[in-house]
């Protein structure tokens, strides 16, 4: 039997985070956005991805991020986020867990005043996680500082099976397709409710009951999108297309003044966020105040399709963008030490979706 890897699990607001704090591969370029592009197929660290998420391992859901060394001294860390099938460029849920990770792990000290700053560098920049720890140095929640998050384009039309969508373009680290889930409703025109794998034109709702649907029509928007100009990145193509699609409920103004909405990130190629989706929320937030819908000092409550929530609001201002800072909570769940045993055939795994 041979031994892997050492891992330490997470989760934020339910959606699961594997941490690979020392790599046993080694993973070469000098920026951690490098790093992600000769992470090819074929290569160490695609070869030790693939061992960690596909099953028996791990599942089709499963997302993690292997520690590399920072692009300079103004960083804690870098990091190389990964899925099913591959490496992304921006990791909201992931950040707060490594901010979590980072002060439980003593890899960064606990500040006195109660809020401890994690910095690390991802392939689409810079980003901090300013983890809050109670009287024993826990840590009780986290702000994901992101990189500045704008409107992308509004208003475009996707042919679905369903019919026509109209969607909207936001990057928050990555570009995502943003749709209002009750206009399927109408677009499903003769599709009965509760009808396998379709939505229904009485339950177009971001509920569990809809999600096979939700997966579907979520890769036939971002098939329809793959050769539009709008998703292609100003400065680094190596950025370009679109990473997810969030279909969103709109439930109005909660008594406090916060906007309240739920939503379901379909990203990857199938892949569904439990969480409300961090880097998705900053780019819903960037798309809301463009809209003047989210107003200034007013909290944006995300919910997830499993009812658990992030808080997001706007730090700051810029030109053209947006600095988003979203609020969760991260937990440990689990650490392991993943083995190989030489008689295995199935290495390094299957997935089934």
């Amino acid at each position: 039997m041979s031994t892997i890897c050492a891992i330490v699990d997470f989760h934020t607001a339910g959606e699961p985070f594997r941490i690979v704090a020392d790599p046993p591969v080694e993973i070469p370029g000098a920026s951690v956005a490098q790093r992600r592009d000769l992470a090819v197929p074929g290569s160490e660290v695609d070869d030790l991805r693939r061992l960690l998420c596909f099953e028996p391992r791990g599942h089709a859901d499963m997302y993690g991020g292997f520690i590399t060394e920072p692009d300079d001294d103004g960083a804690d860390f870098g990091v190389l986020f990964w899925h099913k099938d591959g490496f992304s460029t921006a990791c909201g849920h992931g950040t707060m867990a490594l901010g979590a990770w980072a002060v439980s792990s003593g890899i960064v000290a606990v500040d006195p005043s109660g809020t401890t700053e994690v910095t690390i560098d991802v392939p689409s920049g810079r980003v901090r996680a300013q983890v809050h720890t109670d009287t024993k140095g826990r840590a009780t929640s986290v702000d994901f500082v992101n990189v500045p998050s704008r409107l992308v384009a509004s208003g475009i039309t996707v042919d679905t099976s369903l019919g026509q969508v109209t969607v909207d373009l936001a990057w928050g680290g990555a570009i995502y397709a943003l749709v209002d889930v009750a206009q399927l409703g109408a677009a499903a025109g003769s599709f009965q409710a509760g009808e396998v794998g379709r939505l229904g034109e009485v339950s177009c709702e971001v509920v569990p009951e809809n999600l096979t649907a939700l997966i579907a029509v979520g890769r036939e928007i971002k098939a329809g999108l793959a050769d539009h100009p709008d998703t292609v990145h100003p400065e680094d193509d190596r950025l370009s297309g679109v990473y997810g699609t969030i279909f969103v409920d709109r439930f109005g103004t909660l008594p406090g003044g916060e906007l309240h909405q739920r939503n379901v990130t379909v990203f990857a190629d199938g892949q569904v966020d439990r969480s409300p989706c961090g880097s998705g929320t900053a780019a819903r937030v960037a798309a809301l105040h463009a809209a003047g819908e989210l107003r200034p000092g007013q909290t944006l409550v995300h919910e997830s399709i499993v009812g658990t929530t992030f808080r997001a609001r706007v730090l700051e201002e810029t030109d053209d963008s947006v600095v988003p800072v979203v609020t969760g909570s991260a937990y440990r769940v689990a650490s392991s030490t993943f083995e190989v045993d030489p008689l295995d055939g199935l290495v390094p795994g299957f997935v089934l979706r």
